[in-house]
């Protein structure tokens, strides 16, 4: 899908065909759409068709007066029949072609960081004529809707760590499986978005004005304290699951020990009973309850000796 967007007097108004200051959002675009916006705009291939690629890594790239920047954006992954009951998260390469004329975003789907403006949500400050500042935009709401997903990562955190203290399913573990697996792809991405932003601080890729500047250094900044976010609930995530599976081991071995103390007790009427039976004639008792009694005895002694000692 194509989109032609340009802010107007306030507004998001969308256009037939792309004109000088607009900007061209591709979602999930055949290459029908992707030749024909290359050619109408003579944009550089590579640098249109690079997001397209869901591994390709956050860079930023110059090429004669166009210039490229992949970033990673926070996406909603499907649910499953385990963790339908908690949200999980995966980043997705996002394109951004600044040319003399427009600004095209490229990505494989359609996202909360550039629906929102285009569906006319956010329009305040939004001028996609001044291209600059509408990337450095972008970059903010990418940085923003990462921490927003934090939040929500740790809320479901917490949630799943309550039924926990009730009951130790095999749902809620792999459902902190899998939010950890997503703190690991944000960790990793927000690491590559912090790198391609200090690069574009520079002022080599894309000149700078001062309130663009300020944009940028208040996304880099999001962007760091994401990264510092996402490795406290990382630390946080792996200390609990250390910590479940410490309780579950020693659950185990109480079951353990109070089996082995069973069949230890449960040992003694059998030697008892085995020795009358074997048709001794001196043994007192042969033919009354004594058996029954000595075995009861034995039993309460050797219990109360293993609970004196702790061992039960």
């Amino acid at each position: 899908m194509v989109e032609y967007l340009k802010s107007e007097q306030g507004k998001i108004v969308r256009l037939d065909s792309a004109c000088p200051g607009c900007w061209i959002n591709l979602i999930n675009p055949t290459n029908a759409e992707v030749e024909d916006v290359i050619s109408s705009q003579e944009l550089d291939a590579g640098f249109v068709r690079a997001a397209l690629d869901p591994e390709e890594s956050s860079r930023v790239e110059l090429e004669d007066d166009q210039a490229l920047l992949i970033v990673d954006i926070p996406v909603e992954e499907e649910s499953d029949s385990i963790t339908r009951d908690v949200q999980m998260y995966a980043t997705l390469p996002m394109g951004i072609v600044v040319s003399d004329q427009v600004v095209v975003t490229v990505c494989l789907e359609d996202t909360s960081v550039t629906r929102d403006i285009a569906s006319g949500k956010i329009v305040r400050g939004i001028q996609t004529a001044m291209r600059t500042r509408f990337v450095f935009q972008l970059l903010l709401r990418v940085a923003g809707r990462f921490l927003n997903y934090l939040h929500r990562i740790e809320r479901s955190f917490n949630e799943i760590e309550r039924r926990l203290y009730d009951s130790q399913e095999n749902e809620d573990l792999m459902q902190l499986l899998g939010l950890q697996k997503s703190l690991v792809y944000f960790s990793a991405s927000l690491k590559g978005n912090e790198v391609t932003m200090e690069k574009v601080l520079r002022g080599r890729i894309l000149k700078l004005y001062d309130d663009d500047r300020d944009l940028l250094e208040d996304a880099l900044i999001e962007i760091r304290q994401a990264i510092e976010m996402s490795g406290i609930y990382s630390t946080i995530l792996a200390g609990t699951m250390e910590a479940y599976a410490s309780v579950v081991s020693n659950n185990m071995n109480d079951i353990m020990k109070a089996l082995t103390v069973i069949t230890l007790i449960m040992t003694i009427p059998n030697m008892v009973f085995g020795f009358y039976g074997m048709n001794v004639s001196y043994l007192p008792g042969a033919v009354s309850f004594i058996p029954a009694i000595v075995s009861i005895v034995a039993c309460v002694i050797a219990w109360r000796f293993l609970k004196k000692h702790k061992l039960y």
